[in-house]
């Protein structure tokens, strides 16, 4: 038995997030995980901590520990992706 084409596109699209998704998730995480602890001026204050794109990282990465959050690597990278886009701006 061949498998329906038609079915099996739907399939896939629903499996694959498109990268518009992808952001909106992050986005979302962002507001339910980070916000709920301090607001947006913990990243534009004059003396944050965070100086570095690799500093930017590990604060992520301490935070979702915090938090108990068991983010896959790939999750942390995004949002550390996201922070730095939005809020620090650190060359890669």
């Amino acid at each position: 038995m061949r498998p329906c084409p038609i079915l099996l596109s739907i399939a896939i699209a629903i499996a694959l997030p498109t990268q518009a998704s992808a952001g909106e998730d992050i986005a979302d995480l962002y507001q339910f995980n980070c916000i709920s602890c301090h607001g947006a001026e913990v990243y534009t204050r004059t003396d944050r901590k965070v100086t570095s794109l690799e500093g930017l990282d590990r604060q992520v990465r301490r935070c979702e520990l915090a938090l108990g959050l068991k983010w896959f690597d790939e999750e942390i990278a995004d949002m550390t992706g996201y922070l730095n886009t939005h809020y620090y701006k650190f060359q890669p």
